[in-house]
């Protein structure tokens, strides 16, 4: 069985110091896009957390977590 130490494979959206919004792997240091929109930066967050099926985490200009979409690896899928 897999370590599960280190919990779901996530992806921030997370707003950038300097201005837009970055995609970031949970993680890591260095985004893996960045966007001048945080609409864009969702969009694009979505379609890397779908195809890596980890959970997205969308946070506000503040820092905190807004909401978030899993994308597989759900302890417990809706039924039907």
């Amino acid at each position: 069985m897999r370590n599960m130490s280190k919990g779901p494979k996530t992806h921030h959206v997370v707003p950038n110091p300097a201005g837009g919004w970055d995609v970031k792997r949970g993680g890591a240091s260095r985004a893996s896009s960045h966007h001048e929109t945080k609409q864009d930066a969702v969009d694009r967050g979505r379609e890397i957390s779908r195809n890596q099926q980890s959970e997205l985490r969308i946070h506000n200009r503040d820092g905190r977590i807004a909401s978030s979409d899993s994308h597989g690896g759900d302890p417990f899928p809706p039924k039907g």
